[in-house]
């Protein structure tokens, strides 16, 4: 896990001033000196992707910033980094950042003092399994090894979800591995996995390397049947889907359960500066599209709608101003 300096570089930068942006004081001094961290996820995930893009489209754009996008383990472990004020700005699933600020799962009575600034594109979750390993339905998981995803991942804490709703202890009815996607590829294709969750945009790069590299040694399974144990414990947070086949040219669509993504950022965070961002974020949003097609899958209508989790002051000052 890469960590920035402590606060160094804004003492350093500190004198960096924030020059026309979106209408902002001109002499009021850049916010943590100037420098912006994104925390993503997985190197070979779609929050790397665009993550990075974002970054690229803030530095560019708003005058006295500079952005750079960081690896990470994923919406857990960013939601504490911009908590802490280690990380400007987040990307998590909705169902862990709605924990967060209620102050539930993993974040038990412990609410954090994060908000939003935009919902974006849904993420997928992908349950795989080796076509050779006798695993015909999700309840054929039991006893088997499989990798619920990074430590303090949104994933990680789909598929705990997901198990129990298929009546798996997450912990004892599976061999149950906390890998990082790369980790997780590399170990399905050596065959010391038979199964791997994962909860990502499509494409995600690395599931596309792996089923791309051996077409037929893997396939994906059906999750639509765990929608309702879900929604019972959970409300609406989770949807249904279709995975189109062409997303990773599999033979057929798959059924599967949906959940959308959040950009967070601390709560703290100056007015002006959330209204900058999001300002940023939508109007070079056509630059981002070309980094990955899931940058296409919001507009400014959806993006405002993030209950439970509170729009920033300046996001939602945004989104009002038509």
């Amino acid at each position: 896990m890469i960590r920035r300096p402590a606060r160094l570089v804004a003492a350093l930068l500190s004198a960096v001033l924030v020059a026309g942006c979106g209408g902002g004081d001109a002499d009021a001094p850049a916010w943590h000196g100037g420098r912006i961290f994104l925390a993503t996820g997985n190197t070979t995930g779609v929050y790397y992707q665009l993550g990075g893009g974002y970054a690229d489209l803030i530095s560019r754009h708003l005058p006295g910033y500079e952005a750079r996008a960081e690896p990470t383990g994923a919406s857990v472990e960013n939601i504490t980094r911009v908590a802490s004020g280690d990380m400007e700005i987040a990307f998590s699933l909705a169902d862990t950042a709605a924990d967060a600020v209620n102050g539930r799962g993993v974040f038990d009575k412990q609410p954090q003092p994060v908000r939003a600034l935009a919902r974006v594109y849904s993420n997928y979750t992908h349950v795989i399994v080796r076509a050779d390993g006798k695993i015909d339905s999700f309840a054929d998981l039991r006893g088997k090894r499989v990798s619920t995803g990074s430590p303090k991942s949104g994933t990680d804490i789909i598929a705990g979800r997901l198990l129990t709703a298929g009546g798996i202890d997450p912990n004892r009815g599976i061999q149950r591995l906390n890998l990082s996607l790369p980790e997780t590829v590399k170990r399905m294709r050596a065959n010391t996995l038979d199964a791997m969750f994962f909860s990502g945009g499509l494409p995600t790069p690395g599931i596309k390397d792996l089923l791309s590299a051996a077409p037929g040694t893997f396939r994906l399974l059906p999750l639509t049947e765990l929608i309702e144990p879900l929604g019972a414990r959970y409300g609406s947070v989770y949807t249904t889907a279709l995975l189109p086949k062409e997303a990773y040219g599999l033979p057929a669509p798959t059924p599967t359960i949906t959940v959308a993504n959040v950009i967070l950022v601390a709560a703290d965070m100056p007015d002006q500066l959330a209204y900058d961002l999001t300002r940023v974020l939508f109007t070079w949003q056509g630059e981002l599209v070309r980094v990955h097609p899931e940058a296409a899958n919001f507009s400014r209508a959806s993006a405002s709608l993030t209950e439970p989790i509170p729009l920033h002051p300046g996001a939602q000052r945004f989104y009002r101003s038509g």
